[in-house]
């Protein structure tokens, strides 16, 4: 008989009540116990849900206070030294330290998660890094999930991806170095789940699907060689990409089990299930768990069929990949018309999805009547048919547009050298500008007047006047900064992605649909469903009005192609870069836009860029060149005179710094302080022609960066960017941060800026 499971559940609540309750402890207004408690009901009723949906196992392990690569180095006693925390007795509010930072402690780093909008924190690793155990965490959580009767599958990083993913801090160079002491940690840690009684340990190693060195591949077979004999039996779990070129060594390795994500690789089956050995299972993830279009269970079940035949009750059925990248129920969804809503599957409706699909295959293997009245089945046809025949998915206009494009167009009157002298000219800016990212603090009030205003309590007059309010506000106090560039603060934005899609033709937005970004950060990606086109000016009327208040540039700011792309639920009905070319063409009318209204800067954010990139090298190319055109192609169409920004974060860039050059914005602002401008210094090497931003300090943590820490990383940018083309900036939008921390920290900036200009100047008047 098949069975049913998922890599992870999204941890954070339908109604987002774990952000809520992580931000009330980090405020101070509740206590750990209260914060302890939402968790509990929480994992309790996530649990339940997979449980009643007919799942095998329940996954326990998913859950994470901030961050699970976090809490798998709380587990194993292995966080970084230089906080002074005692492993075995850390405390959630130390915890929330290491991810957040305080007054003493710079935040451990944060990036991407493969090619997902979650944030990791990165693990440090040094000579000096232990592995003697930490918190009782994951115990507390299996033993809840046993006393609720359920069967327990736990879900934890593996030792080799946990490894690979971490920065090397200490002297050592090869953090190969530190595999002994890891698998002694893994040892200890497994052999309690052993005692534990737990049934099976779902073990992630999703670097497998990356070009890794030789090295790497090898350790595998040893490491699990040293763990297995103290651990439960182990289903190895590879996603997001195919792994067929380790099918010899997945198959010999000491496990029970291997994991396949068959949505992102669905080529690789053919090779493991040819020689499948016969002590193993084999998981196939078949429901796509990074968006959230309905399965087509007919075509799945087809293709599993003969799997099932082959493999019998070692054939498990699940989720690509963790759930955690899809909001968390659709039953909430009250606005989204039928037709819509009958196209989409969260993450509860998942479950359901995998069940129908473990159930059909639990059928007569000669049969498919069982699936003919089935309610999974006939939805996913109705749905599949809807979409196929519906008339709202494509636009005659935009398939004319996109045909008309032309390589020109993707193309700048002039050369940055050509245009660089233009702008210094018209911009007159001092030596080191200063400027932000973007967005400024969205107060209560904020919040409030837009939630009003959306609810139809107060009319469209009141609510321009009171964001107009706000606009002056945030313009005033730049001005009182001394900041030479200037924004707008976006408090008529309530997401960088959102507040476009819903001006634009061919999205669709939910009310509930929120996933996890980073620790209580959430989003609500919009959906892409159709073409895609601008029916009007999107921010024109905003940045006007800022410009009349200040002498001093004002910059536009618009979400790029990639970014709007990456950032949403996307159509798979038709090439991805298909859409980014719609989405750029209409930020290019918005970006033209912008320009007849007097609006001489305009920053173009992509810090999705990186994100997007295909996880093997050999798909790279292609994936590139149609981003940077996308970007190009919404940038191009204006004066030598217009100077585009653009902003990128929280990614490494070295690797393809050709393709940052070839999009050509005249200023790239970017993610730096947290990894201390190491990540500037490929920018250096590269001999990047255009102007840079290194972010000079972390907008992520509350704590307010002083000046000296600010000029120190001022000097380090400027050993590797020349001093004329180089920007002081923060990391990134100043969004999630309040007014006095966000004041403190910009004047400290303007202050750095303005010693090292003086200082400059001076040893020019002395030479």
């Amino acid at each position: 008989m098949a069975v049913a499971h998922v890599l992870g559940f999204p941890r954070i609540g339908a109604q987002r009540e774990l952000k809520f309750a992580q931000e009330s402890f980090w405020k101070g207004t509740t206590n750990e116990a209260a914060l302890r408690e939402t968790g509990a009901i929480l994992r309790a009723r996530h649990w339940k849900a997979q449980a009643d949906a007919g799942l095998d196992y329940v996954t326990v392990g998913d859950f994470a206070w901030y961050d699970q690569v976090l809490g798998t180095l709380a587990l194993l006693g292995a966080i970084p030294q230089r906080f002074g925390f005692d492993p075995q007795q850390l405390t959630l509010a130390e915890y929330f330290t290491l991810a957040r930072g305080d007054k003493q402690h710079f935040a451990m780093e944060m990036t991407k998660w493969f090619d997902t909008n979650y944030h990791y924190l990165v693990p440090e690793w040094s000579a000096a890094t232990r592995f003697d155990g930490g918190v009782n965490w994951l115990l507390d959580e299996i033993a809840e999930a046993q006393a609720l009767g359920y069967r327990v599958k736990v879900a934890l990083v593996g030792p080799l991806t946990l490894l690979y993913l971490g920065k090397v801090k200490g002297e050592f160079v090869n953090k190969l170095d530190l595999l002994p002491s890891v698998i002694a940690g893994y040892q200890k840690l497994l052999s309690r789940l052993q005692r534990a009684s737990v049934e099976i340990v779902q073990i992630d190693e999703p670097i497998l699907v990356l070009d890794l060195d030789s090295a790497w591949v090898q350790a595998f077979a040893p490491t699990y060689a040293d763990i297995q004999p103290v651990s439960p039996p182990l289903l190895l779990t590879t996603y997001f990409g195919e792994v067929k070129d380790h099918s010899a060594l997945l198959s010999a390795l000491p496990v029970m089990g291997v994991h396949l994500d068959l949505v992102r690789g669905p080529d690789q089956l053919a090779t493991f299930a040819q020689d499948w050995p016969q002590d193993k299972v084999l998981s196939v993830g078949v429901v796509d768990g990074r968006n959230l279009w309905r399965c087509d269970l007919d075509s799945t079940l087809a293709r599993l069929k003969p799997l099932q035949a082959q493999l019998g009750d070692r054939l498990w059925v699940g989720s690509s990949c963790s759930l955690l990248h899809v909001p968390v129920d659709l039953q909430y969804e009250e606005k989204i018309d039928a037709e819509l809503k009958g196209w989409l599957s969260f993450a509860t409706q998942k479950l359901s999805e995998i069940v129908a699909l473990k159930e059909a295959l639990n059928t007569d293997q000669f049969s498919y009547c069982a699936t003919e009245t089935d309610a999974q089945f006939v939805a996913s046809r109705a749905a599949l048919f809807s979409r196929q025949h519906s008339t709202r998915i494509h636009n005659p206009l935009v398939q004319k547009r996109l045909a008309g494009v032309k390589e020109g167009d993707a193309e700048r009157v002039s050369d940055f050298k050509t245009r660089i002298v233009k702008q210094q000219a018209k911009w007159k800016l001092p030596l080191f500008p200063t400027t932000t990212i973007g967005s400024f603090p969205q107060t209560k009030e904020i919040r409030k007047s837009r939630a009003a205003y959306k609810r139809g309590e107060i009319g469209h007059l009141d609510y321009l006047d009171q964001m107009r309010d706000e606009i002056r506000l945030v313009v005033q106090k730049q001005e009182e900064l001394g900041l030479d560039v200037l924004v707008h603060g976006e408090p008529e934005r309530n997401d960088m992605v959102e507040y476009f899609g819903e001006q634009l033709w061919g999205y669709v937005f939910t009310a509930n649909g929120w996933v996890q970004s980073y620790g209580s950060r959430c989003v609500k990606p919009p959906v892409i469903y159709g073409d895609v086109y601008r029916p009007e000016a999107m921010t024109v009327g905003w940045s006007q009005f800022a410009q009349t208040l200040t002498d001093k540039p004002m910059k536009g700011m618009l979400t790029g192609p990639v970014t709007m792309l990456q950032w949403s639920f996307v159509r798979d009905d038709q090439p991805r870069e298909t859409t980014a070319l719609q989405i750029a063409l209409a930020l290019r009318d918005e970006v033209r836009d912008l320009e007849k209204a007097g609006i001489g800067m305009i920053q173009i954010d992509e810090p999705a860029f990186r994100e997007g990139l295909p996880l093997k090298a050999c798909d790279w190319k292609h994936y590139l060149d149609w981003a940077v055109r996308a970007f190009k192609i919404s940038a191009a169409g204006i004066s030598d005179e217009t100077q585009i920004h653009t902003h990128m974060c929280y990614s490494e860039f070295n690797d393809i710094l050709p393709w940052i050059a070839a999009m050509d914005a005249d200023v790239v602002t970017i993610e730096t302080s947290r990894s201390d401008m190491v990540l500037l210094d490929g920018f250096g090497a590269f001999a990047y022609p255009n102007d840079i931003g290194p972010g000079v300090y972390d907008i992520h943590s509350p704590r307010v960066a002083q000046v000296d820490e600010m000029e120190r990383l001022l000097r380090k940018a400027r050993d590797v960017i020349p001093d004329q083309r180089l920007w002081v900036n923060p990391d990134c939008g100043l969004k999630t941060r309040g007014w006095p921390e966000t004041y403190a920290a910009l004047e400290n900036m303007v202050t750095a800026a303005r010693r090292l200009r003086a200082e400059v100047e001076a040893e020019r008047k002395a030479a």
